[in-house]
């Protein structure tokens, strides 16, 4: 480590905490110590307690406690070693060089970083110029408006071979410099350098800390040799070692937003500009291993949005493929296909934020995508080619380096080739009913929990009966009562009590998602107006940056906001779906406590509900495969607990009083 507690030591001496915490948090002093509001969640009265002789901070409302380090890590989301940094350059402190070498390969890394700067600034001028006036008209065709450019920091490189050598060259940057980062093209049999980019909108890329290392260029006019030009592999930019949009992409993820992988720099813009300031691409090449390393540091679960046509389908395989190896307990991916023919640019200038959330929350998981590139068009109608089959996700599943996932692949697999196969050998007279002994004897053999059938065997033809495509087709309920539930997206014409008391909460006590925003976003809202309306109160209480500390008023606006967007109708829905004033802390008024004690009671009823559902599902299978007394009394016993469950949204006994009830009031 090239951090000596004596270096660490020094940083603290010289930054009081409270310098620190005060460029973020307003302070009073209180004694020897300052308070404030905590920067972790809203709150009225502060709770937020600095003590610069002790050298720590303490948030009394959130339990958190650390220094200088700690602070800038939990609040920017930083790692530890660029925390030191920044509070190196705010204390004026040089950062030890663990050798002489070292010490010059950070000094020439800064000037190739200046010259970056410089040049980002040069293409800005340039795009704000009267020369600019051709790509500011094609940004403008694109919908990308003014402030949007500023935000990423947009410019133009003009037609002339020698403008950005010459301006640098102005500025004192030797032209050995501008070779190196890749701004010129150069070389033994080039006697005259000149501009690598020329009449091409230039899209700056930074490192995670924003620091600009290279730009990516898109011609202007229709006959050049590369649409897009990224700048070639220099001291500073690896392709295959960053994406485009990662310093923001990695606030936003710490914040709360999820990471989306498209393709190209304007699909990332599009994407950020509907919401979604997560996005982020690769840059001009397939998914690399260590960018699949950056987006778990990121995300646990990041999304792959793909086009819709083969080849997103084939793109997305070979993220699945890279994926498989590395994959850790927590740890996978997620895919999403467009709507064919078109990317993320043109989904959000058609059809706005809805569309994008619509594909969103159509992703699946990894193991649905490479169950359905295996069996997609196939023949499964002898042993021999169903054994091959088996044989090849057999090795899929064994490509995973961890245990632990590489066992529940094997176990979910074997699930999914027995629920495909079973029927056929059940009325074998070799086949035993049950398929054989390979994949368990339990009654609820048929029940992999979160798995589903991508592709039901047809007999005759020893082909899978439904589209093998992982991102389609609802399942086909077997009863009455799975077809009516909320499991079965999008066939219902209402929301439902509990997740209208689910947004309500939300919407009348937004300071719920300070600390809920994950548990928010992750809920399973099956009725598709209840899921845009989710993602819209999280996106209008993620843009509110200045929330007031008053809720009635915080819940006005953010009622407001959605209004202006078009949710009012919605809004009226989620009202009229609850008949019943029994779940009272929903409403506005309700004390603090109460609300947080209403909404775990109905996180937790809603999440055992939806369990339930997919077990329903899992037991009604199993039943049609084999009609036996202990599929039977499964299936039993899950209706009964469904039925327990009807009409209680949440247990409010025991509180209350904070609100002005009695206590066991209903």
């Amino acid at each position: 480590m090239r951090f000596t507690p004596e270096f660490l030591e020094e940083l603290k001496a010289r930054l009081p905490v409270s310098e620190v915490v005060g460029r973020r948090v307003k302070l009073k002093k209180a004694g020897r110590e300052y308070k404030g509001l905590s920067p972790f969640q809203q709150e009225k009265t502060p709770s937020f307690t600095v003590n610069d002789q002790k050298q720590f901070y303490h948030d009394f409302s959130t339990g958190k406690h650390g220094n200088i380090f700690d602070f800038l890590m939990e609040t920017e989301g930083v790692t530890f070693p660029e925390a030191v940094e920044r509070l190196a350059s705010m204390a004026g402190l040089p950062l030890p060089a663990a050798t002489p070498d070292a010490a010059r390969h950070e000094a020439r890394r800064k000037t190739l970083h200046d010259v970056m700067e410089l040049a980002a600034k040069f293409f800005a001028d340039t795009l704000a110029s009267r020369n600019g006036a051709k790509a500011r008209g094609y940004l403008a065709d694109r919908g990308i408006l003014p402030n949007t450019q500023l935000q990423f920091r947009l410019g133009y490189a003009s037609p002339d071979r020698f403008a950005l050598k010459e301006h640098l060259g102005n500025q004192g940057i030797p032209v050995h410099d501008m070779v190196e980062t890749g701004l010129l093209i150069g070389g033994d049999d080039i006697p005259v350098p000149y501009d690598r980019f020329r009449d091409r909108v230039m899209f700056p890329i930074t490192d995670a800390r924003g620091r600009v290392i290279a730009f990516g260029g898109r011609a202007l006019e229709k006959d050049v040799p590369a649409k897009y030009l990224n700048s070639p592999e220099t001291p500073l930019f690896h392709k295959g070692d960053n994406l485009y949009n990662i310093a923001t992409a990695r606030q936003a993820a710490h914040d709360g937003s999820p990471i989306v992988v498209v393709e190209g720099y304007v699909d990332v813009i599009a994407m950020v500009g509907t919401g979604y300031p997560g996005a982020v691409a690769p840059l001009g090449t397939a998914l690399t291993e260590n960018q699949l390393a950056l987006l778990w540091k990121m995300a646990d679960e990041p999304i792959l949005c793909f086009d819709g046509d083969r080849a997103g389908q084939k793109a997305a395989w070979r993220a699945a493929e890279l994926a498989l190896p590395h994959l850790a307990p927590g740890k996978s991916l997620r895919f999403a296909l467009l709507p064919e023919g078109q990317d993320p640019d043109d989904l959000a200038r058609s059809g706005g934020r809805a569309a994008i959330e619509d594909v969103i929350a159509a992703s699946r998981g990894l193991v649905d995508v490479i169950w359905a590139r295996e069996i997609e068009g196939g023949n499964f109608d002898t042993p021999e080619r169903r054994a091959a089959l088996e044989k090849r996700i057999g090795e899929l599943s064994n490509a995973i380096r961890d245990e632990v996932v590489r066992r529940y692949y094997c176990q979910d697999f074997a699930e999914r080739l027995s629920r495909m196969f079973a029927p056929e050998l059940a009325r074998s007279p070799y086949g035993g009913g049950r398929g054989g002994g390979n994949y368990g004897e339990s009654p609820r053999r048929f029940a992999p929990r979160g798995g589903q059938n991508t592709g039901r065997f047809d007999s005759r033809s020893g082909r899978p009966q439904v589209a093998a495509s992982a991102f389609r087709g609802p399942y086909q309920a077997a009863s009455s009562q799975l077809a009516a539930s909320s499991l079965m997206r999008g066939q219902r014409s209402a929301i439902s009590r509990r997740e209208a008391l689910i947004l309500q909460c939300l919407l009348n006590h937004p300071w719920l998602l300070h600390d809920h925003l994950e548990e928010a976003a992750a809920l399973e809202l099956p009725h598709p107006e209840a899921h845009r309306l989710r993602a819209a109160i999280i996106a209008a209480f993620a843009a509110d940056h200045h929330h007031s500390p008053d809720v009635a008023e915080q819940s006005e606006k953010l009622r407001a906001d959605l209004e202006r967007s078009g949710f009012s109708q919605v809004l009226q829905r989620v009202d009229g779906a609850i008949t019943t004033g029994a779940v009272w802390a929903a409403k506005a008024g309700a004390a603090r406590d109460d609300v947080l004690s209403t909404w775990h009671q109905l996180v937790s009823l809603h999440r055992q509900y939806h369990s339930l559902l997919r077990e329903l599902k899992d037991a009604e299978l199993a039943l049609g495969d084999d009609a036996s007394e202990a599929n039977l009394a499964w299936l039993r016993d899950i209706k009964t607990r469904l039925s327990e469950m009807d009409g209680t949204e949440a247990i409010i006994e025991g509180f209350g009083e904070l609100s002005g009830r009695f206590q066991g009031s209903a």
